[in-house]
């Protein structure tokens, strides 16, 4: 990808340069398809493989899914996931016959040290609103939201006292998932969608079946 780094130094100079970049504003209308994204990989493995899911909105009925196999382009290192995944989605997205009005990210949005989380970097790259729902937070404090679902509390910065995002109770008596803006979406966008985008299940079905989605090309071409 042009303009891209695999250097971890020259990757946090880039991230701290595209934050600036970040718009979270209002989306331009409501959505009627939703997608989710998500990579999969074996331990110790070269390659892995990017997918994207696309649902209708409210409904969340698949209608598109698309899947690629590529080389992994650098180790995990906190902070810097979407140096490792985002080419790998991009070569997906352009797979996706259907494109999604939103995208849900199994990842960080703002709620990042530099703002510039996966779900937030993915947006720039694409030019498309994102939302990041991550399973755990990477910086940020919150106090448990009570324990029914569509509960909130926020996800603050602690040394700034921003608001980078909100911990949702999607379930009573599981765990919260932490919701972040990516970009071209506001928080409270972002946190509505999610809520709207729960089922049975503690994530949203953006980024459950495109999980499940990815997982299963993996372990395919692992048995082949």
């Amino acid at each position: 990808m042009e303009g891209w780094t695999t250097n971890p130094k020259e990757a946090i100079e880039l991230q701290k340069k595209l934050r600036d970049e970040v718009r979270l504003v209002p989306l331009q209308h409501p959505p009627t398809l939703v997608g989710g994204c998500d990579v999969s990989m074996n331990r110790f493995a070269i390659s892995g493989f990017a997918g994207f899911v696309t649902l209708t909105y409210p409904a969340l009925e698949l209608v598109d899914h698309a899947v690629v196999e590529d080389d992994i382009p650098m180790p995990y290192i906190p902070g810097l996931l979407s140096f490792r995944e985002i080419p790998m989605l991009v070569k997906a997205w352009e797979q996706l016959a259907t494109k999604p009005d939103v995208i849900v990210v199994d990842g960080i949005g703002i709620a990042h040290p530099r703002r510039l989380g996966i779900a937030s970097h993915l947006g720039l790259v694409l030019n498309v609103p994102t939302i990041g729902c991550a399973k755990s937070v990477l910086t940020g404090v919150y106090e448990e939201p009570a324990n029914v679902p569509g509960a909130t509390a926020s996800l603050v910065d602690k040394k700034t006292g921003e608001v980078i995002g909100m911990a949702l109770r999607t379930k009573r008596n599981v765990k919260p998932v932490f919701v972040s803006p990516g970009h071209l979406i506001t928080l409270e966008e972002a946190v509505q969608l999610v809520h709207h985008s729960v089922r049975s299940y503690r994530l949203p079905e953006e980024t459950r079946l495109a999980h499940n989605t990815v997982n299963e090309y993996r372990i395919r071409a692992s048995a082949s």
